[in-house]
């Protein structure tokens, strides 16, 4: 039976990283009778989303299948921000939930924003400076911080960042939900069986390269670092889960694909991707999740990329910037492999990312905000 003093609150994901941040998020609405809690997928990922919601046992409400083949962002946009405003219409929410920095986000917090539905941002407040670095990213999460009520903020420099910025709202520091996500499927002990792979025969690099700075020669540098490392330390392998985007695994493919000590396999799965973070001995990525969700578990990680925002992580000293230039990522990766103080000085740093329990204190704000 529904409560006349129940309020509605819709939660968009479109992509892989959405769901695995957002999924403790809707649990932990849904455990509460004070809400209403619908689950709106805008289909921008497909495949990948559905093992997520599977692990984490949720179901959309909602399924905009918005996917097709080689969509553009403005497909994206367009179709994301028509479905999702007349559903919207029909729904009547009292607050929608986003998270981060993709398309789909910045759609479902315009489209709200168009019908005067106040918005709330999780992981808000993370800046690079430069607005094609990440692209589109940097500019999806500064527009969706003009239109946001409620910022959930997951460290004291991303509340810094939003009040330097000026933004209207309510700025909360909560710790970041991967976090939550991630120690709930750890504490699992998943395992993570790759063929031909011997886990205590050598050390493992888990690498995952993708994003668009980072397409052609940069991606090309990339993989001549990976090669050199390998070539340099007999004892090591590659763990390289490749992207589904042909632009960049078809180079991958051309330039690692016949190395015997190199593992390029299909996108693993969430709680995969955690066993195979839990054995590793170092990440190389360009990734912004597993620059959070590694420390975690004190896996050093090395950053594919010229900026982050998500500098916490090397202020604190569980990440670096390495960028794509194949020198720079040999001589990094040869320091932790080949020097232990260094190694250890990274793995057992504090991570700065959160205890957890994000996704509680999102809940307890957004009661407190709707009243």
């Amino acid at each position: 039976m529904i409560n006349s003093n129940q309020k509605r609150v819709d939660i968009i994901l479109g992509t892989r990283p959405e769901a695995i941040k957002l999924a403790p998020v809707i649990q932990a609405f849904q455990a509460d009778s004070q809400f209403i809690t619908k689950v709106i997928l805008t289909g921008q990922h497909r495949e990948m989303v559905a093992q997520v919601m599977d692990l984490f046992h949720l179901q959309a409400d909602f399924d905009l299948e918005i996917m097709q083949p080689k969509q553009s962002l403005s497909d994206i946009t367009c179709r994301s921000l028509q479905g999702l405003g007349e559903l919207y219409k029909l729904e009547k929410p009292d607050l929608i939930i986003v998270q981060g920095d993709t398309t789909t986000a910045f759609a479902a917090a315009l489209a709200a924003f168009y019908q005067q539905i106040p918005v709330g941002h999780v992981e808000a407040g993370l800046r690079t400076d430069n607005i094609y670095n990440p692209y589109p990213e940097e500019a999806n999460r500064r527009l969706i911080s003009q239109i946001t009520q409620l910022h959930f903020a997951p460290t004291q420099l991303a509340v810094e960042n939003l009040q330097r910025s000026g933004v209207l709202g309510h700025i909360h520091q909560t710790g970041n939900t991967v976090i939550d996500a991630l120690l709930k499927v750890a504490a699992t002990e998943p395992p993570c069986h790759i063929p031909g792979l011997d886990w205590e025969q050598y050390r493992v690099i888990l690498a995952t390269v993708h994003r668009r700075e980072n397409w052609g020669e940069p991606l090309a540098g990339i993989a001549e670092g990976f090669l050199r490392i390998l070539d340099k330390f007999p004892d090591t392998a590659l763990l390289l889960p490749l992207h589904r985007n042909p632009i960049v695994r078809e180079p991958l493919q051309a330039m690692l694909g016949n190395h015997p000590r190199i593992f390029l396999t299909e996108p693993l799965d969430y709680r995969e991707l955690v066993g195979a973070i839990l054995r590793s001995h170092l990440l190389l990525t360009d990734s912004g999740g597993l620059q959070e969700e590694a420390p975690s578990l004190g896996k050093p990680v090395l950053v594919l990329r010229e900026t982050t925002e998500r500098p916490e992580a090397v202020t604190a000293g569980v990440a670096k910037l390495v960028g794509t230039d194949s020198t720079n990522i040999t001589n990094a990766s040869t320091q932790l492999l080949s020097n232990p103080e260094a190694y250890n000085a990274m793995a057992n740093a504090i991570n700065p990312f959160g205890d957890g329990q994000a996704s509680d204190r999102i809940v307890a704000i957004t009661a407190d905000y709707l009243g």
